[in-house]
This record gives C-alpha cells, structure tokens and sequence, in this order.
C-alpha cells in the first residue's frame, strides 16, 4: 500500500512533506481499528476515527481535516473506490483566525536581534513577502540584483510570481551569493552530485543539476540524503533553523505576540496596505489566487476596504 501511495502522490507532484503526512494518518487509521485494512471498512468506520480526533484527541478542525483528506485520497487514487459515503463525508469548520501581524518597531527590534544569513531572510520574508519556504528554495538564478526583483518559482498552488528585492538587502544578497559561489565550488571539487531539481527537469537538462544557476542562494552546511533519490548531496537551510532563530529573537526583542517566520509576510502585507498601495497590487505580490484572501489584512489594519474610522474617533 505504501508503494502505491508513494506513486499516486508522486505522480501528481505533491510535495514529500504531505506524502510523510498522508502515510501517518493512514497509519494511524488502520492501528486505530484493529490493523484492519481499510477496504474492509467505510463510513461508520471513518466517523469513528474523526470522532476520536475531535472528541478524545481534541485536534483542531484544520488537524482533523488534514486526517480526512490523506484518508480520502487513499480510498480514491489508491485503493480506487468511489463510494457515495465519500461525498458525504462532513469536514469540520474551521475557525477564522486573524494573522498575527508585528508593528514596524516589532519588525525592526526583530530583525535587530537576528545575524548574518538569518537576519538576510528575515528581511527576504518581510521586505518581498515571500514564504518561508519560498526563501529557502531561491536558486541563484532567481535574483535580479540589477532591476531589484525576486522570481518565486512553484510557490503555493505551483504557480510562479514575481516580487520586490528591497534595495537595503542587495549588498548583503551579494555577499551571500559570493558564500553560495564557494560552497558550490568545494562541491563541484568533490564532484558531488547535482542539487535537486523539480520534477523532471534533471531528465530533461542533465547538466542543471550540477550548473552555477541552479545552486541555493541558501545551501545548507552540510550535506544530507535526498530520501527521494537516496543520494547524499547538498539541500537548503533547514526550515527549523530559521523558525528557531526567529523564536529565540522574539523573545530577546521582548515581543509577546504568538509570531512566527510566516507573521513578517502578514507584516509586509499589513504595512503596504497601510501605506497606500492599491490591493490589487499586494495580491500580486503575495501570489494569493483570490483577492478575497488578501482583503483579510484590511480587517486587520481595523478598517474596512473603504477606510472606516471609528465616530468617537471622529
């Protein structure tokens, strides 16, 4: 069954993290009934499972449907049942949350307590809205230094975007590409294999794996085994290093807020907002599909799209 999951979700490029995901919770679904395999069981069974998340377990509701959607991809591309309980299926309703957004003193006494690479994509994350993710995954050749502009390549939804590059950053991005140059060389001594590439392009252009373009703006320190590939090369900074750089530099800012890597893109967002520029335009720089999901930054600025203001405020 794990092959054939593996394939499935493979086979329409999602990421390694949700297939790992994916495997957990069908995992855990069939140990929680009895190691029965699943195309013995159906609905009554699947409720159950959802009800012991919610009830005993006391998951959120975005956890439980995360449950839900490995559990219905299994019974739908693996095992190929279309059962009329599958559409019936109800998925909890998730709470909506307002993001945790950081004042422009909170982003500067941040960042302040952030050094070398990390305090570089901090100011990627905040100052083009990127990602974290997004920042980790820039290959060299995504940087224009001369006309100030960051290519996102498959951001969220696979689609490709193209955001600011903050003027204070360049001489710093220059100085780490420089680092980028001289791992990458050590490397090409040691005639390691190639970074990975999406997809098939490493079918389809053999030599990029291992070309100067395609190398990490961010390269890791050391190197690891592509669990893909199984080969031993050289990944990205780890998303952790980052997330725990930010953590601890929240708390020697004395920032109380709940923040995270993610909350310096709300930021970016928030602040433009509140600068003037149209929403539009910051839809396009977040590469967010649907305005709809821009136009919750404005319920965070405290105004509506028009610009309310209070009366007693009047």
């Amino acid at each position: 069954m794990l092959d054939r999951l593996r394939s499935e979700v493979r086979k329409r490029h999602y990421s390694l993290s949700t297939e790992r995901t994916y495997w957990a919770w069908i995992v855990r679904y069939v140990r929680f009934h009895g190691l029965r395999h699943p195309a013995e069981m159906g609905a009554p069974e699947l409720e159950a499972f959802l009800s012991h998340l919610a009830v005993e377990r006391q998951v959120s509701a975005s956890t439980q449907n995360q449950a839900l959607a490995a559990l219905l991809f299994l019974y739908r591309q693996v095992l190929g049942v279309e059962l009329p309980w599958l559409q019936q299926v109800t998925r909890a309703r998730r709470p909506h949350h307002l993001p945790v957004v950081l004042t422009r003193a909170e982003v500067g006494a941040l960042l302040a307590q952030l050094r070398g690479r990390d305090a570089l994509m901090g100011g990627l994350l905040y100052g083009s809205g990127l990602r974290l993710l997004e920042c980790l995954r820039l290959r060299i050749k995504d940087l224009d230094l001369e006309r100030g502009e960051i290519v996102v390549r498959r951001g969220k939804g696979g689609k490709d975007r193209v955001t600011m590059l903050p003027g204070r950053l360049k001489a710093d991005l220059r100085g780490q590409r420089n680092h980028a140059r001289s791992v990458y060389d050590a490397d090409r001594a040691l005639q390691l294999p190639g970074v990975d590439l999406p997809e098939a392009l490493a079918r389809k252009y053999p030599g990029a794996a291992t070309s100067w373009p395609w190398f990490w703006l961010f390269p890791a320190e050391r190197l690891s085994v592509d669990p893909v590939s199984a080969l031993r090369r050289r990944h990205h900074v780890p998303a952790q290093r980052l997330q725990r750089a930010i953590r601890s530099a929240l708390r020697r800012a004395g920032i109380e807020k709940a923040a995270s890597p993610h909350s310096l893109r709300h930021s970016f967002a928030t602040h433009l907002l509140a600068g003037g520029y149209d929403i539009r335009t910051v839809q396009e720089l977040l590469g967010h599909k649907d305005v709809s999901t821009t136009m919750i930054y404005t319920h965070v600025l405290n105004r509506g799209g028009r610009g309310v203001v209070s009366p007693l405020d009047i």
